[in-house]
């Protein structure tokens, strides 16, 4: 059984947890408590293969950005997400690309962009549009997904999974490491 680690990366109430404990549990968390960092597992079957997703859940605030090059050194795969219902939490998420880009070393990184909440589409701050578009400038799949209503909920997860078995990250790893 193969083992994914999948890091879920986005600005504080994005929906970040909500989205991962509705994969996992298939419940919903109605109020917002700020994560520090929650770690799930969960066995899912992808393409007739087994799988094991360690599903690292991460915070959203700033206070805890420092810990975010760890979180991506470990990750294998990653889901970006912002509320379409935030154009910050969507402006925020390029900088957290770029990010992975740089611990990882590389520009090929397995990697879904997230547009989350997508049942409070009166709210709706970030066309659909601009979601798929900078989707396609990264490279990388993007869906629209809510863990109220349970909207691509495991489609996003199961993505996440073929994505790392079509182009695994192949770190570059340079002769030296600096402290």
């Amino acid at each position: 059984m193969r083992e994914y680690k999948v890091v879920v990366l986005g600005s504080g109430g994005v929906g970040k947890s909500a989205l991962t404990v509705k994969f996992v549990s298939g419940t919903f968390m109605e109020k917002y408590d700020p994560t520090i960092e929650d770690f799930y597992r969960k066995e899912i079957e992808v393409d007739n293969a087994p799988s094991v997703l360690e599903i690292l859940d991460t915070a959203g605030t700033e206070q805890f950005a420092s810990m975010r090059d760890l979180y991506i050194k470990n990750g294998q795969g990653f889901l970006i997400v912002y509320s379409i219902t935030s154009l910050q939490t969507f402006q925020d998420i390029r900088s957290m690309k770029e990010q992975i880009i740089r611990v990882k070393g590389v520009e090929k990184i397995p990697m879904i962009l997230v547009g989350n909440k997508c049942d409070l589409e009166h709210q709706r701050e970030v066309p659909y549009q601009e979601g798929a578009a900078l989707a396609q400038g990264w490279s990388c799949p993007f869906m629209e997904t809510s863990a109220k209503s349970t909207n691509n909920v495991n489609e996003v997860f199961i993505e996440i999974v073929r994505e790392m078995n079509t182009s695994p990250v192949k770190e570059n790893k340079g002769c030296c490491t600096l402290l």
